[in-house]
């Protein structure tokens, strides 16, 4: 009977330091624990894919983001895990690393841990596993200042894994990241059908490690419902961190987003598959559990402005233009 009651102290102590620890929301979701993820003791994690996965008791998430990072989104979703002081796992895309090597340092800086997601994400299988890996990681290096603030995480783009891929992040001492469970936020669905997708599926699996994308608008516009159900509903989000210390970043200098780009982005009306049970009742979504090979969601980075040609360029400009684009 005193254990019962020291429990219940004990629980009641943890909630109250929770609610001290974000301002603002009383009924924040925050991290229930960390837990340290050693190369040594993991290797291929991710019930998708593989036969390992992260020890998480019953109704324990693990969030990550993958693409990034991408402006507005990412400060977007930066900002509403930051409201229910929730930490999460970031797998970074090298090319948009060094064009928004801010708003890298900016995910780092709030506490959340940064793996590595391929160079310039590839639609297929990798070709030339060594050199998307490596450049990667170089740029997610040279956006944070300090390899040590980055850890060896790696999700292997799209999902598409090969055994050529995984000995190659093995040979960097790299644990591969596929997922438990997926909330397919890349394809042409609403925010409210990938809400739906990602709750009924954790409920189904009870626990897991969550793959969503903080490049994609319908991911922003239903996070907040997401983590304020997470909370109702009984879950706990578990911080995956790497082992050793993490050191201290010079804060970034905060920029605007590239182009003048507005949010949220107007995405056309979906049209997902219904189905309809026994009972009469339509499904909000009917798609396929684990159909990683669709992924599509590529990004491209902004472009700058042409440069503008004057009306009546010069003689030697014309042939210039036309040398250049003569056929051989």
């Amino acid at each position: 009977m005193r254990s019962l009651i020291a429990g219940v102290v004990f629980a009641s102590v943890c909630g109250t330091a929770l609610a001290e620890t974000c301002p603002g929301n009383p009924n924040a979701l925050g991290v229930s624990r960390e837990m340290t993820v050693r190369a040594a003791d993991y290797s291929l994690l991710g019930e998708i894919q593989y036969r390992q996965t992260l020890p998480l008791a019953d109704r324990e998430v693990v969030l990550t983001f993958d693409d990034g990072p991408l402006l507005p989104y990412t400060d977007r979703v930066l900002d509403i895990l930051a409201s229910h002081c929730v930490k999460a796992t970031f797998f970074l895309v090298g090319r948009h690393a060094r064009a928004y090597p801010a708003a890298v340092r900016r995910i780092y800086n709030a506490g959340h841990t940064i793996g590595t997601h391929s160079q310039n994400h590839p639609l297929r299988t990798i070709t030339n596993a060594r050199v998307e890996i490596d450049g990667g990681i170089d740029s997610v290096v040279a956006a944070l200042g300090d390899a040590k603030a980055l850890a060896p995480f790696f999700r292997v783009p799209g999902l598409l894994r090969t055994s050529h891929l995984e000995a190659q992040a093995k040979a960097r001492d790299l644990v591969v990241w596929s997922s438990d469970t997926l909330a397919d936020d890349w394809k042409r669905i609403t925010s409210q059908q990938v809400l739906h997708l990602a709750l009924s599926r954790l409920e189904s699996k009870r626990r897991g490690v969550m793959l969503l994308h903080d490049i994609q608008p319908r991911t922003v516009l239903m996070l907040p419902q997401f983590l304020a159900e997470l909370k109702r509903r009984g879950f706990k989000i578990v911080h995956v961190v790497p082992e050793g210390a993490r050191p201290v970043l010079a804060e970034p200098v905060m920029v605007a987003s590239a182009g003048g780009e507005g949010w949220p982005r107007v995405l056309p009306p979906a049209q997902p598959r219904t189905t309809t049970g026994s009972s009469g009742e339509v499904a909000a979504v009917a798609t396929a559990d684990g159909d990683a090979s669709a992924e599509v969601h590529d990004v491209p980075l902004p472009r700058p402005k042409p440069r503008r040609v004057a009306a009546k360029p010069r003689p030697q400009t014309v042939l210039a233009m036309h040398k250049q684009h003569a056929p051989e």
